[in-house]
């Protein structure tokens, strides 16, 4: 592991790093604390932000799968975008039961998804755990989608199982 890739990236790359670093480790603290306190709207409006510059800053990061450098990735900035909107919408109208869902889906499946996508080989991410462009990364990707998928199928089957 190597923080070289990440200390030569572009700016935006590393702002982007940073964002979503912070938002990976707050995430929790602000989406599943018990407590519905001070400490969670702090942390939830550092959070919002952090999700905000993570999705805005993925603009000025380009794509390599399109000649016009957006690419499949910048669809979920869009996604994270209209999510924070509808999630922070759904507080001010006191509608805290969506607001949670929208929000706790944000994290686990939208950070997560797109985060597991950033371990494509000649990624910085990737660069940076594994060394030169590494095929490692596809066991990552492989293993963080496995997870998401078990935590979106295995309720729903188990649901069935009870009907």
């Amino acid at each position: 592991m190597t923080l070289l890739p990440f200390l030569t990236a572009p700016l935006p790359v590393q702002v982007h790093i940073i964002a979503a670093v912070l938002a990976l480790i707050l995430g929790p603290v602000a989406l599943y604390r018990r407590r519905r306190d001070r400490t969670h709207k702090v942390v939830g409006y550092v959070w919002v932000t952090a999700m905000t510059v993570l999705a805005l800053g993925s603009f000025l990061i380009p794509s390599h799968f399109t000649p016009i450098g957006i690419g499949p990735l910048h669809g979920f900035a869009v996604l994270t975008l209209w999510s924070l909107w509808a999630g922070i919408k759904a507080a001010i109208a006191r509608d805290i039961d969506r607001h949670e869902a929208i929000l706790r889906s944000l994290y686990s499946n939208g950070l997560i998804i797109a985060g597991a996508f950033t371990f494509l080989p000649g990624r910085t991410l990737n660069q940076m755990l594994f060394g030169a462009p590494s095929h490692w990364g596809w066991l990552v990707i492989a293993g963080l989608l496995g997870l998401v998928a078990a935590r979106v199928f295995l309720p729903r089957l188990r649901q069935s199982r009870m009907a």
